[in-house]
């Protein structure tokens, strides 16, 4: 019997997304062999891994645990963001969103980024275009919550009255969106195949001013435990102000939006952390050292909570499969415009 085009396939029948672009491997590679010798000539591996050893594990339990709470709230934004679509399958979502911050966090030059929409096309059928366009809008709001972060690192270094003015006004640009699919303007484009890819972009935008309410809280909860995480995690190595340890991770969570990503986030993690603490009067040396060894509990944690992700089930059936067929036919008409 024929399968209808817009059924969601067999777990089976989707082939691995292309992660093996030599171009992106090389450059990752260079990023890292770059990392290990900066270390070596700056500070010295040794020197640099001593502070582990006066760890206190119950800081360390309380990170891991911070980390994987913002896993979790990774994973219901992702829960709400759908809706219907994945309704009764949480576990199943838990799991897609582990296993996407994992690649993420492993892979170079944003290759991870592809395992999102290729698990939400094998757990849940839903296309590929669509489930990147809804990616795209997930990653505005991290990035809008990073930046709000910068601002309160910028407030706590020199408190000022404007800071939480400036704050609530890049907080009133959150309905944007909503604001831009209500307009209409894009019907009014004379380019039929921008129109049309810009309509497409703007239906995987939350629906309404709730859902956008609910995934921004989601949000700000996962970028507030993973920032606190980390703040703690950093200060232990570095001799610095919280705020000023704040600024390094934010730093270097922004290096999520260079053009370039060495395996693992290495090379560019830290240059954006180190940047960051340097410009507000942290050494080179102490920063470099601080941003190395807080990539290392990342990279601990990223292990850790991937292997629990792997244990998790799929969970049985595709859920809401005219859902998934309405993502493949817009995917379809925003390729054959």
């Amino acid at each position: 019997m024929n399968r209808s085009p817009f059924e969601p396939p067999p777990a089976g029948a989707l082939p691995l997304p292309r992660l093996n672009r030599p171009r992106d491997w090389l450059i990752g590679a260079t990023l890292l062999a770059g990392l290990v010798i900066a270390v070596q000539y700056q500070v010295g591996w040794q020197v640099l891994l001593a502070p582990w050893r006066a760890v206190s594990p119950w800081l360390l339990a309380g990170a891991f645990l911070l980390t994987a709470a913002s896993y979790g709230a990774r994973a219901l934004r992702v829960y709400d963001y759908f809706g219907p679509l994945v309704a009764g399958r949480f576990v199943t979502v838990l799991r897609l969103s582990m296993l996407h911050t994992t690649a993420n966090n492993l892979l170079p030059m944003r290759l991870g980024e592809m395992v999102f929409p290729w698990l939400m096309r094998r757990y849940f059928g839903h296309g590929l275009l669509a489930s990147g366009a809804s990616l795209l809008w997930i990653r505005l709001m991290d990035l809008h919550c990073l930046v709000l972060a910068g601002l309160v690192v910028l407030w706590l270094r020199a408190p000022a009255w404007w800071w939480p003015l400036l704050g609530a006004l890049w907080l009133a640009l959150v309905p944007l969106g909503l604001v831009v699919r209500g307009s209409g303007w894009v019907e009014r484009l004379p380019l039929g195949r921008v129109r049309r890819v810009l309509a497409f972009l703007l239906e995987a935008a939350p629906r309404d001013a709730r859902l956008l309410a609910r995934l921004y809280l989601w949000t700000l909860l996962t970028w507030a435990t993973k920032l606190t995480a980390f703040a703690l995690v950093l200060s232990h190595f570095v001799d610095a102000a919280l705020w000023q340890c704040l600024s390094g991770v934010v730093g270097a969570e922004l290096s999520s939006v260079l053009p370039f990503h060495g395996i693992a986030g290495a090379g560019s993690y830290e240059l954006t952390g180190v940047a960051a603490m340097v410009s507000l009067g942290v050494s080179v040396e102490d920063a470099l050292a601080g941003a190395v060894n807080l990539h290392l509990f990342l990279l601990g944690t990223t292990f850790a909570l991937g292997l629990v992700a792997l244990l998790l089930p799929v969970g049985g059936g595709h859920a809401a499969a005219g859902l998934a067929g309405k993502g493949d036919r817009e995917s379809i008409r925003c390729r054959s415009g």
